[in-house]
């Protein structure tokens, strides 16, 4: 669902200053780094930047379209922790519930630790996992691709990330049977916790994942372009992912990752055997796996800078948002790591990180800003104080480039009130 194009100086921004985004990202494509790119800003609900640039399939020269459809990878956690939100303010549940309360395997979990030999043992839980460790990225669990613990070794053995024809209920029972990586509450560590989250949403809902977010978020704010799959009337519109030879291997590692990056490879991959276009009976997740538009994107987050309503249609209360977008996480988990650099200056909420403190992050921003990006270098920011919105798009797998930092510092120095 679209929106007319606001002179930026409407709301404070300048028109001449923004004209600085365009050759910066285009830099990008010309040095071969990036295919396309799809940048927004928004500010005070009207919409003041909106351009793209590259291709949207290079060995077409398919140009970059204001329509495109993107893998938007983890910027679908932000969305099903929301759609959970909504289940919790019906007294479903509570955040310090236990996850086996609603999946009883999860009651048998046992830890992996390695001992003074540095010999892997499993060893009894000191506290289960529960709702809020989902969501804050401190249950325990892992990704396969993340090395720093002996656990990926089995993620990966199972095919844990690289099985679409597991349903996601499949999916998480399959996680249940693995051990934790640590105890939880004791770290921080990027997981799959938010897929168990989407698996909750469809216990305590009763419904399949894709209906309820369809049902209680999706139709209500308009994201028409939204979802586990795209329209094969509409699959010319989705942008063509480009990455390395043998991304989606289940032995690839981040160290692997950055190993092959440095030799400058940036080809067109075929993702859909991880992340299918068409319609599945067994495709849905909650770390990944949703299409969405610059568009559409833009409705979800303007729903949460407006502290969850939009068009007067209200998705959570107020008081649910600030919470959703306060910091969980101790000083001692803090700052937490993805890969190098750590992400100074910033807590973490329930699925998405926020600001705390503006110079150790190093770049412009407000405290209390929250967002979060997608592995295929998609990124969206809220800032509540400057009542700023803006989101990048594009699809370069796994891509150490970062014109996203870009971006943000070139929306903030367009602000002239």
């Amino acid at each position: 669902m679209k929106q007319e194009i606001t002179v930026p100086e409407e709301v404070g921004m300048s028109s001449k200053r923004l004209d600085r985004i365009r050759p910066i990202m285009q830099a990008y494509v010309d040095q071969k780094k990036i295919a396309g790119l799809s940048t927004m800003i928004a500010r005070k609900g009207k919409v003041v930047h909106f351009e793209q640039v590259g291709q949207l399939d290079k060995e077409s020269n398919k140009p970059m379209t204001e329509d495109a459809v993107f893998r938007i990878y983890s910027m679908t956690k932000p969305i099903i922790c929301v759609a959970l939100m909504t289940l919790y303010e019906q007294g479903r549940f509570q955040l310090n519930d236990t996850v086996a309360k609603f999946i009883p395997a999860f009651d048998d979990l046992k830890v992996l630790e390695c001992d003074e030999k540095g010999e892997a043992k499993e060893v009894d839980l000191a506290r289960p996992p529960t709702v809020r460790s989902l969501l804050t990225h401190t249950s325990g669990l892992s990704y396969d691709f993340l090395e720093d613990y002996p656990v990926a070794e089995l993620y990966r053995q199972a095919g844990i990330l690289n099985n679409a024809e597991r349903t996601l209920e499949e999916l998480v029972h399959e996680l249940s049977r693995l051990p934790l990586a640590f105890q939880p509450d004791s770290n921080w560590h990027y997981s799959l916790g938010i897929d168990v989250a989407a698996r909750l949403i469809e216990i305590i809902s009763g419904q399949a994942l894709e209906q309820f977010l369809k049902e209680n978020i999706f139709d209500p704010l308009g994201m028409v372009d939204t979802g586990f799959s795209v329209a094969p009337e509409e699959q010319h519109r989705i942008a063509t992912m480009y990455g390395l030879p043998d991304l989606c291997s289940p032995k690839m590692t981040m160290s692997k990752l950055f190993e092959a990056w440095s030799s400058g490879f940036n080809e067109r991959i075929n993702v859909s055997a991880t992340y299918p276009a068409s319609k599945s009976v067994t495709f849905a997740r909650g770390g990944h796996g949703l299409f969405s538009t610059s568009w559409d994107y833009l409705r979800f987050s303007q729903m949460l800078l407006n502290q969850g309503e939009l068009a007067g249609v209200r998705i959570l209360a107020r008081k649910t948002v600030n919470l959703l977008h306060t910091n969980f996480l101790p000083a001692n988990l803090l700052p937490f790591v993805i890969a190098d650099p750590p992400a100074y200056g910033y807590g973490f909420g329930l699925g998405s990180r926020v600001l705390l403190n503006v110079a150790e992050s190093e770049k412009p921003g407000s405290v209390g800003e929250f967002g979060w990006g997608g592995a295929a270098k998609t990124y969206y920011w809220v800032d509540p104080q400057e009542e700023i919105i803006g989101i990048l798009m594009s699809q370069s797998m796994m891509q150490f480039e970062k014109p996203e930092v870009d971006f943000q510092v070139l929306t903030y120095q367009a602000l002239i009130d």
